[in-house]
């Protein structure tokens, strides 16, 4: 596993000034497993415009959950492992479970036929993926990219999955936005 990181937050004292409220590690970090993910929780708001008061604390969650809070926001942190060498054998019974252990059982998609990858999933939100280190291929229903350190995707509610085939972990900060679809998507 990668080596963690801080988060630094800022409120407001007494008198209105700003302050640095916290500064350790995330508190919450969830690995799906010895090849699995590991989510780094950073921060998630409940509404837009987000509220701001003085000292307030990131709004409570009872478990790990994909996409943001309705009408809200979440930035996490993933380390995504290399692709397990039997990927290609994951059922969809088995990809959503894997969808399910992160509140997102629906988002699955793999049992579309002729899926290009096995956790292949949509949400509807727009989601800001920042590579940190390492490489990420990003694979979407007709083609994929390679994205590196420094590269960012916009992914704005489409049918995707990420695959690590570089042999080194890497490491991408996520901005997820709650969204709504058009019609017609």
């Amino acid at each position: 596993m990668a080596s963690s990181f801080r988060r630094i937050v800022t409120g407001h004292d007494a008198g209105g000034a700003a302050i640095i409220a916290s500064d350790a590690p995330p508190n919450r970090v969830v690995s799906l497993g010895e090849n699995g993910p590991v989510f780094h929780e950073v921060w998630n708001t409940r509404e837009t415009p987000a509220r701001i008061d003085r000292m307030g604390g990131e709004p409570e969650e009872a478990s790990l959950t994909l996409v943001p809070p309705k009408g809200g926001t979440r930035i996490r942190v993933l380390d995504i492992m290399p692709d397990a060498r039997n990927l290609t054998a994951i059922s969809g019974a088995e990809a959503r479970a894997h969808f399910e252990k992160i509140g997102a059982g629906d988002a699955a998609t793999h049992a579309t036929v002729g899926a290009p990858h096995p956790f292949m999933h949509r949400t509807q939100t727009i989601d800001y993926g920042i590579v940190l280190d390492g490489e990420i291929t990003l694979i979407v229903d007709k083609g994929e990219t390679i994205a590196r350190a420094g590269d960012i995707i916009v992914q704005k509610g489409t049918n995707h999955a990420w695959s690590n085939r570089s042999g080194k972990v890497c490491r991408m900060a996520f901005i997820l936005i709650d969204g709504m679809f058009s019609e017609g998507l």
